[in-house]
């Protein structure tokens, strides 16, 4: 027989059955379409976080903890662990501006970026909000780590300049980022009578969290009137992003300020001398390439680092894990609909019984009979496939555009959850294929061993 015959007998016999065929098909379509539409949201949402990394330049940033800061057992580059945070502080040296001009020297090295964060109280009229403001250059502000809604970066030329986040925004009242560009807000920092200050107690600032406040507190309060440059989309990243506030200020304003440099707890109990140093530094590289090499030379003083650079291989399992679990999901569906294909080509085989042993009578072998039913049950899956994939495309972006509509209303900005790239097409479509093909195979293999004798003889 020929090709063209196999074909036109297969979607003959098919056609004969359409209820059961629709059926069948159906079966293929729900299972492809569950597949396909979980390994899309997985693909999405490993593009949405990988391009948000690459746009805001993150895989050239190095985060850098000064002695007893960061995690405990940091991760170093390509899995290399330290000690315990107790045995190796003593030895090393401070994170001062000297051992980070000796960091700039670095080869690869393009800028290094101090954390230098305040307790403050934004305020606006009646609303308020406590959060810790970030010292931030207008290099930095402009360097595109920053996500602008409306206005942008500040410049030397604006000494009482502030970016705020929108979560800030709304904290204070104001819903429309454009109008409160220009707006002046009130900054109220807190200092406190520290180490080496005339009066420090560290029991007066337990005492302000116990509620035995004595007769004074430790705490004071100085109000400053800035004006808001820019609205910035909240970063909302980890640590090798060297913005981690919802507020950024201008150094110029900043060194004006009575403040306190705060960065965890243990600040509050440090000498003067120590506060000198800073507890986290950001290292921009000139390219990702140099990671290795910065990360080496720096941990080789005896800091601890992180980069998302040295994490991407476990980013990369996670998008994996994630993309298994997915697609488990998905097969549980094709498993029922390959179950209804077995059932459908063995009950064809049964209701043509006699009409195999005509075929096999007239000089048809058992190969032609087997192509005959993999031909047909080739044919459910082609058509599942193609009805699949785009039942799965529809029905993604659906929910793709229900989920935008339900968090735009509280501010989100519009993200695409899915994303399918053409192999996914492909890949899903020949493996409803390749289901239909093995599922048949049992039916065909028993169709061809049918006695030509017996079947003619078949009532």
């Amino acid at each position: 027989m020929r090709l063209s015959d196999h074909i036109h007998q297969s979607l003959s016999n098919l056609w004969k059955k359409k209820l059961r065929t629709f059926l069948t098909t159906a079966g293929v379509v729900i299972g492809i379409a569950a597949l396909f539409s979980m390994l899309a949201f997985g693909k999405g949402m490993q593009k949405n976080i990988t391009d948000r990394f690459t746009r805001l330049d993150l895989f050239r940033y190095i985060t850098v903890f000064g002695p007893s800061e960061g995690p405990r057992r940091p991760r170093g580059p390509r899995g290399h662990r330290f000690g315990d945070s107790r045995q190796t502080a003593p030895s090393v040296p401070p994170l001062d501006d000297s051992r980070l001009a000796e960091i700039a020297k670095l080869p690869g090295v393009q800028a290094v970026f101090p954390e230098v964060r305040f307790p403050a109280v934004v305020r606006r009229d009646d609303n308020e909000r406590f959060t810790l403001a970030q010292v931030v250059s207008p290099e930095l502000a402009a360097s595109g780590l920053v996500t602008f809604l409306a206005g942008g970066p500040y410049t030397h030329a604006d000494p009482n300049a502030i970016i705020v986040s929108d979560s800030i925004l709304r904290d204070l009242g104001l819903t429309d980022p454009q109008a409160a560009v220009g707006q002046s807000i009130t900054i109220a920092t807190i200092t406190l009578n520290g180490p080496g200050s005339p009066g420090f107690n560290p029991l007066d600032f337990i005492g302000a969290f116990t509620g035995d406040l004595g007769d004074a507190l430790p705490f004071a309060q100085k109000e400053y009137a800035l004006t808001i440059a820019g609205v910035a989309e909240r970063m909302g990243v980890g640590m090798a992003s060297p913005l981690r506030s919802d507020v950024f200020i201008a150094p110029q304003a900043a060194d004006g300020m009575q403040k306190m440099n705060l960065t965890n707890v243990r600040d509050l109990f440090k000498s003067p001398d120590q506060l000198q140093a800073y507890s986290t530094v950001s290292i921009r590289l000139v390219s990702a390439e140099h990671v290795d090499t910065v990360t080496a030379a720096v941990e080789a003083w005896g800091y601890r680092t992180f980069a998302i650079a040295d994490e991407i291989d476990e980013i990369k399992t996670a998008f994996v894990l994630m993309d298994m679990f997915l697609a488990a999901i998905g097969m549980i569906a094709l498993l029922v609909a390959s179950l209804g294909i077995v059932n459908t080509m063995v009950m064809a085989t049964l209701e043509r019984y006699r009409e195999i042993g005509i075929m096999k009578a007239v000089g048809a072998r058992n190969s032609d009979v087997r192509r005959i039913f993999f031909f047909e049950s080739g044919a459910i899956g082609l058509l599942g496939g193609l009805l699949g994939v785009t039942s799965g495309w529809l029905t993604s972006l659906l929910i793709n555009r229900i989920v935008n509509y339900y968090l735009a209303a509280k501010g989100i900005p519009y993200t695409e959850y899915f994303n399918f790239p053409v192999w996914l097409w492909l890949a899903s479509i020949a493996f409803a294929i390749a289901i239909s093909l093995a599922a048949g195979l049992y039916p065909a293999i028993r169709a061809a061993k049918t006695d030509p004798i017996k079947a003619l003889r078949h009532d």
